[in-house]
Parts: C-alpha cells; sequence; structure tokens
C-alpha cells in the first residue's frame, strides 16, 4: 500500500520553478511525522534535500539547495511540499517524499517514503 504519494514533477528549464506536493495517509497523526525529501540522481547515492517538524515547522536543508528551495507543510490537508527555485541541471533527479517518527527536520531514519517523481532540468 502506497502510503506518500507524490505529484509535481516534469521538464523545467535552468531558472525556472517547479512545487512537488506529497500527500500522505488522512488517517495519519500528521504532526507526530517530520517530513522531507530525497532525491536520487543516476548513478548517485540517495541525498537529502530538506525537511520540516510536525509541529514547530522547523526546517533543515542540505547545503546545495539552501536558499533556492523551500520546505513547507498544510497539516490541515496532509501535505508537505518542496518550492524549487532558481532551478540547475544538477538539480535533475528523482524526488522522493519521506516520513519520519521524531522531531528532527533532517531525517536520518525515514520510515515511509513515496515512490518518486521525476524532475528534469534542461540547460
Amino acid at each position: 500500500q502506497v502510503q506518500l504519494v507524490e505529484s509535481g514533477g516534469g521538464w523545467a528549464q535552468a531558472g525556472d520553478s517547479l512545487r512537488l506536493t506529497c500527500t500522505a495517509p488522512s488517517r495519519w497523526v500528521f504532526t507526530s511525522y517530520s517530513m522531507g525529501w530525497f532525491r536520487q540522481a543516476p548513478g548517485k547515492e540517495r541525498e537529502f534535500v530538506g525537511g520540516i517538524t510536525g509541529g514547530s515547522r522547523a526546517t533543515d536543508y542540505a547545503d546545495s539547495v539552501r536558499g533556492r528551495f523551500t520546505v513547507s507543510r498544510d497539516n490541515a490537508n496532509y501535505q508537505v511540499y518542496l518550492q524549487m527555485n532558481s532551478l540547475q541541471p544538477e538539480d535533475t533527479a528523482i524526488y522522493f517524499c519521506a516520513a519520519e517518527r521524531g522531531v528532527t527536520a533532517l531525517l536520518r531514519s525515514p520510515d515511509h517514503w513515496g515512490q518518486g517523481t521525476q524532475v528534469t532540468v534542461s540547460s
């Protein structure tokens, strides 16, 4: 059973913006989970992009995206977002939504994963 569903991926030109959305099951106590995003490019390890805690909405980001990407969440709608601005070709990857029980925005050990959505950025 799919726990997390991503949407919003697609094609972009360098400098463009995209917003990814992740939707969690409404049966969850959603604020019990820190939510975040990872990405995996061909031939690369999966890497942490950014995360956000459940109640306080504290955030953390990879250095490579800090200042360009923003993670936010709408707890009433069981959704988390990744706003990606100033996209560059090196941002091309499959982006995965993840959930972790706890209070860290780093998501060191996610408990649930989405199936991923492709983001492709052309120069």
